[in-house]
């Protein structure tokens, strides 16, 4: 009986340390959130786009107009979510839908990522809540015209 207990807890233990070496890094999951964003986003996928986003999330743009007076542009998760599901990025041709991701820093619950997309590049700031990986904020700037 006892030799049976000792393989039991042998099994899951290994099992266990199996489990934990399969599982996801930090930064690999971190990747899914930007990509379930800008994929999201590409394929006009609210329910991927609004699991990527903490529901406080704040999408910032700087703006100056012909003035030279300088504004910021804001957008929610909620109005995120939204423009997604009124087609999102679907107009932009698949072979033109960039979506480079790279992994800036991590730390702790706290990370940052780029994502360089068709016509713009994202920077991310991301919160590990909950157990998952989402972006809690969004500060992004177009690429110039290509003339």
């Amino acid at each position: 009986m006892r030799r049976l207990l000792v393989l039991f807890f042998v099994v899951l233990f290994v099992s266990v340390v199996h489990v934990q070496a399969q599982s996801k890094s930090d930064a690999d999951l971190i990747k899914q959130a930007a990509l379930d964003y800008i994929e999201g986003w590409y394929e006009g996928d609210a329910v991927r786009m609004e699991r990527a986003l903490h529901p406080d999330l704040a999408k910032r743009i700087v703006r100056v107009d012909q003035r030279g007076r300088y504004s910021l542009g804001q957008m929610s998760a909620m109005g995120l979510v939204q423009a997604t599901r009124e087609e999102g990025g679907k107009d932009i041709p698949k072979e033109k839908q960039q979506k480079d991701v790279t992994v800036l820093d991590i730390f702790g619950n706290a990370a940052s990522a780029k994502i360089i997309a068709s016509g713009w590049v994202d920077y991310l700031h991301l919160a590990k809540w909950r157990g998952r990986w989402v972006i809690v904020n969004v500060l992004w700037e177009n690429k110039p015209a290509q003339q």
